[in-house]
């Protein structure tokens, strides 16, 4: 007996594996979205040069050198 074009045991597996796929499928697409980098919230490297010399990371000569490096 061949279940393959039938309403037989074959299509009730293939259905659940379909949805649970789908399920999968549509979280991960979710998931995505959520994590989505924005480009504009990215800090540059001349922002984070200067969080690190108002730390005191760095010294004034340091950072005028990193920063004339970077806008090179």
């Amino acid at each position: 007996m061949m279940y393959w074009f039938s309403d037989g045991h074959f299509f009730h597996g293939f259905g659940g594996m379909f949805m649970i796929f789908f399920w999968v499928m549509l979280l991960m697409i979710c998931i995505s979205l959520a994590r989505k980098d924005d480009s504009s919230e990215k800090e540059t490297a001349e922002e984070i040069l200067k969080k690190r010399y108002a730390r005191g990371e760095i010294s004034q000569e340091e950072f005028a050198r990193m920063r004339k490096e970077i806008r090179e």
